[in-house]
């Protein structure tokens, strides 16, 4: 339901508009009220006047024609796509109460006796019409996440110019002026400096300090003080459409338990029309075929699965817009109903568990004739790898060094020529791999220290020196790992580090396994191996890991701004904080409980409600199941359904 626009629902592929069946509703209330003045009800008529059986044929048969419409057209949808359900029951219910009416009507006007369902038919259309309001203005809540999002870009910038022009008109490279307590109006740099909430897109309640040359999202809030800023995204690309594309994706996508729910509706038809057949058959033969219509009728319309056309939908659509609020973007939702199955989360380290800011702490020339620094930093000039960006940093200003043929070496480093000198920034797996000399003690010490090492070696394998760097844990990692022990899931660090570092990490934040001097395919295959013992969910930048990410039963990823876009990931971590990974696991897990409990409720009632509408207390207590009994019924069951999935909510602790 909810992909569409919030005005309108689907039914069997046909689209219903909710203004069209707001004035449906009111015609067939203004035409209910005379109905309940002339018609029989309980045997006893207030008003009763000749020609009151032509007025209640013509009230009658505008409603039904008229405000019946809605339930026309979805059955008409039903049977066009061979998935008989709820539309096809109402319009059977309603089409048999009709044409028994003109029946009767048609014989009373001939001097026979006969009950008509005039004034129950009526009521039955304007409470189907009322359930399938309050279903679409819940479904209209439940999604307000892309209404929420669209509000928040102003219509109009201001250019430094001083001129002010529609969101349309601009183009990248603008220079824009934001005042303050304004929201940003597009994606772009700011030129100088300034406190931005953006808690609306990010779930980050903090002000964020922003300083030159810093990314900042149109649609968030400028707190402080007037800013000028550089326009860089616009349109489909900004980060808060796709944000918006995430949301609409995810919320149209159909899981395993709506697939299931829309089976179980469709047993549910060809359940109630053996039912109220036998029902009608059985009752004519033992009572009359007035009182067999009746029950018939009550049968179709009780089995009506309002309840379980919801039960799903409304769940995820709640699911959707908290997460988006949470800092959490949704691209594959179907892949949360497996929540209950994961038993392991791995993750990548750097950038992920640690800042991924690399520092240089200390550079070990083995020889006085290269100043490794400077060599190394050439090589690594168009990298943009944590670490090659630290050996950048720290070698600046460079030397006017002529660098050529460089080249990536998976798993290992980089290789190329600077001056016309072959040279190869090597790990330590490949110094002990290829048995290359070096001086044990020497590393040793700062291994121990849980320093990133690379080496540099020349043509002839010499290892040359090395570069010891630092990267610290996040400051809530360790709380992060805690959390996902106390879940029962059991974090295995990745990386393509050396297994010293790695196990003063894993030691640092508790973690109990990791596997170190991975290449990016190893990761994939170790989410495979894992996943023979449970379900695996993976987190990690989306870049090298796509095919981690994608292979893993949950894939988290890790940035915001364009990043957004990664295709492999079914989650995205917006605030590129992976503690909002347990967030999204109490998440799910609250999701599929509501999910479950809907489907329960809806089969359920179904179950009890259609064989008692068939009449099968009947013989024993005297009590049956009337028409409009059946129709109050069913939308209260659709209101239970309703408020349960409203009732997911989640507070960020």
């Amino acid at each position: 339901h909810s992909a569409m626009d919030h005005s309108e629902m689907d039914h069997g592929g046909h689209m219903m508009h909710m203004g069209d069946m707001s004035k449906k509703l009111k015609v067939a209330i203004i035409l209910m009220i005379p109905l309940l003045l002339i018609s029989p009800i309980a045997g006893f008529t207030i008003l009763k006047f000749p020609g009151s059986e032509i007025l209640q044929l013509i009230l009658g048969t505008i409603i039904f024609f008229y405000s019946g419409t809605p339930f026309f057209s979805g059955a008409k949808g039903e049977l066009k796509s061979r998935k008989p359900a709820m539309m096809m029951l109402i319009t059977m219910g309603i089409t048999v109460a009709y044409a028994y009416s003109v029946y009767a009507t048609i014989m009373s006007l001939n001097g026979h006796m006969g009950m008509n369902f005039w004034f129950e038919l009526a009521t039955l259309i304007v409470i189907m019409l009322i359930g399938h309001l309050i279903e679409m203005k819940a479904i209209m809540g439940a999604g307000d996440a892309l209404k929420d999002l669209a509000s928040l870009v102003p219509k109009k910038a201001h250019l430094k110019s001083g001129k002010d022009v529609e969101l349309s008109e601009l183009k990248v490279g603008d220079l824009l002026l934001v005042k303050e307590n304004e929201r940003i109006p597009a994606d772009g740099l700011i030129l100088s400096e300034a406190l931005v909430d953006e808690s609306m897109i990010t779930g980050e309640s903090r002000a964020v300090n922003k300083k030159t040359n810093d990314l900042v999202y149109g649609g968030s809030l400028n707190q402080n003080q007037p800013f000028e800023m550089k326009v860089t995204t616009l349109g489909k690309d900004s980060f808060l459409n796709q944000v918006a594309e995430l949301v609409k994706k995810a919320q149209a996508q159909k899981s395993n338990l709506e697939n299931m729910a829309d089976r179980v509706a469709g047993y549910l038809f060809y359940a109630a029309l053996i039912v109220g057949i036998l029902s009608l058959i059985s009752w004519t033969i033992s009572s009359n075929f007035s009182f067999a219509l009746l029950l018939a009728v009550s049968v179709f319309v009780i089995a009506c699965p309002h309840a379980l056309g919801l039960a799903v939908p409304l769940v995820v659509s709640r699911l959707t817009s908290i997460s988006a609020k949470n800092g959490l973007l949704i691209q594959n939702r179907t892949s949360l109903e497996k929540i209950n199955t994961i038993k392991y989360a791995l993750m990548d380290k750097t950038g992920t568990l640690t800042d991924g800011n690399f520092i240089v702490r200390n550079v070990i020339n083995f020889t006085d004739e290269t100043d490794i620094l400077q060599i190394m930093a050439a090589l690594e000039g168009s990298s943009t790898h944590p670490i090659a960006q630290s050996i950048v940093s720290a070698a600046k200003p460079l030397e006017n060094l002529k660098v050529e043929a460089v080249e990536n070496i998976p798993g290992v480093g980089i290789k190329g020529q600077v001056n016309q000198n072959f040279y190869q920034i090597v790990n330590y797996k490949y110094l002990r791999e290829n048995q290359l000399s070096y001086d044990e003690q020497k590393i040793a010490q700062y291994l121990d220290l849980g320093l990133t090492v690379s080496f540099l070696i020349n043509e002839q394998q010499d290892v040359l020196g090395f570069i010891a760097l630092g990267d610290s844990p996040k400051a809530d990692a360790k709380a992060f790992i805690n959390g996902l022990l106390a879940q029962g899931i059991t974090p295995v660090m990745l990386t393509g580090d050396n297994k010293e570092t790695a196990q003063k990490i894993a030691s640092a934040l508790n973690i109990p396994e990791f596997r170190a001097e991975l290449k990016p395919e190893d990761k994939a295959e170790i989410v495979k191996e894992y996943q023979k013992r449970a379900g695996v969910l993976f987190i990690g930048d989306g870049v090298n890991d796509s095919p981690a990410l994608a292979t893993a039963t949950i894939g988290f990823a890790i940035g915001a701004g364009t990043s957004v876009a990664i295709s492999t990931a079914d989650v995205v971590l917006v605030n590129s904080n992976p503690s909002d990974v347990l967030d999204m696991i109490n998440i799910s897990k609250r999701m599929l409980r509501k999910m479950k409990q809907n489907l329960w409720f809806g089969a359920g009632y179904n179950i009890i409600a259609i064989p008692v509408a068939a009449g099968i207390l009947y013989p024993f207590t005297g009590i049956y199941i009337d028409p409009l009994i059946a129709a109050v019924l069913m939308s209260i069951s659709t209101v239970i359904v309703a408020i349960n999935a409203m009732g997911l909510r989640y507070d960020k602790k």
